[in-house]
């Protein structure tokens, strides 16, 4: 009799115990959120004219009843801008997050992949030579350019990847291979390239999001809407993979072709961001640490913590980018390697695995 009691009392326990942990996550996504928000009111209020932030709440919640001049310097100069940080930073995040999953690699990234070095040798031969891989957006040129290089690279990777014998570390070594072939590619274009555009390529390959436009933005939001909705619906999957191959399959899980499906959305992710923003290389390297660290592995806390930390990352990066030197803007992609990669090394020196 006492030992069903002690059942029981365990039992019970480990109830309290999973309410408590769900708890304390739901908690940190709140905290994350709040922080992202209060980023976002910073980041507008920043640039040539500073205002308050009691003046860009006030423009946010009411926009008729303040100063004109406000309004358009909030709305249509530096909320795309703004808004285009919190949407990239998120998908590059979750998308080195999910490569990160379905490769067992904690080195996996777009930029670790060569799936950046790709975007911006697209980009590259629109900007010094005007190649047009697709001859129906001639508007876009540069950014499609950018997109399709980069989807296909990823094919490339995993279409190698279904090589017999071919390993996680293997994929990740032939991901920094395509990093340098396309940086060569990269330097032969700047060699023959006319001094303005060496200059364009360069400026691009920096990373900025000082081009960012609205129709930019809500193509790059829609993809993120999408892709999120789809990873979550295979979020308990991609939690298993966790466990090892073997313990996946055991469960039922189908590995190639969730692997395939999941690629084929991070490979979208990064690809849209990278082709409108440029080469960001730190986020989606450490943004998934970051989560991992508060929230676990749960893909439920996971998902949405990724995307949280990613946005955040980039928003203060996006700040940081207006304060170094008043009146310039620093390229974000400076800004996030000079910022990021000490804490990176920070975190592999100190790295604590979340037991909560």
């Amino acid at each position: 009799m006492s030992s069903k009691a002690d059942i029981g009392e365990q039992a019970q326990a480990g109830r309290d115990f999973y309410r408590a942990l769900v708890i304390r996550r739901q908690l940190i996504l709140v905290a994350l959120a709040t922080a992202l928000a209060f980023s976002l009111c910073v980041d507008l209020a920043l640039g040539p004219a500073r205002y308050g932030l009691g003046q860009v709440v006030e423009a946010l919640l009411w926009p008729s009843q303040v100063d004109e001049q406000l309004r358009v310097i909030l709305w249509e100069i530096r909320m795309p801008v703004a808004l285009m940080a919190l949407v990239v930073g998120a998908s590059l995040s979750v998308a080195g997050m999910q490569m990160q999953t379905i490769l067992n690699n904690p080195l996996a990234s777009p930029f670790t992949l060569g799936i950046s070095a790709g975007a911006g040798f697209g980009a590259a031969l629109a900007l010094a030579f005007g190649v047009v891989i697709f001859p129906f957006a001639v508007d876009y040129v540069v950014p499609v350019n950018a997109f399709l290089m980069a989807m296909l690279t990823s094919m490339a990777i995993y279409g190698l990847s279904l090589r017999r014998g071919v390993t996680s570390e293997t994929i990740v070594l032939l991901g920094i291979a395509l990093v340098f072939i396309f940086n060569a590619l990269m330097s032969l274009i700047q060699f023959f390239a006319s001094q303005q555009a060496v200059a364009a390529v360069v400026f691009w390959t920096m990373g900025s999001l000082t081009k960012a436009t609205w129709p930019k933005l809500w193509i790059s939001l829609s993809v993120l809407v999408i892709a999120l909705p789809l990873l979550a619906r295979r979020g308990w999957a991609l939690t298993a993979m966790r466990l090892g191959d073997a313990k996946a399959e055991s469960m039922g899980v189908r590995l190639r072709s969730l692997r395939l499906e999941v690629l084929l959305i991070v490979s979208l992710l990064a690809s849209i961001s990278v082709s409108f923003v440029g080469t960001i290389g730190f986020i989606g390297l450490v943004g998934p640490h970051i989560a991992r660290m508060l929230l676990g592995e749960d893909q439920r806390f996971l998902l949405p913590g990724t995307a949280l930390s990613g946005a955040l990352i980039l928003s203060i990066g996006s700040i940081c980018s207006k304060m170094i030197i008043p009146g310039t803007v620093i390229p974000i992609g400076i800004v996030t390697a000079i910022v990021g990669i000490p804490f990176f090394l920070y975190l592999i020196l100190n790295r604590r695995v979340a037991t909560w």
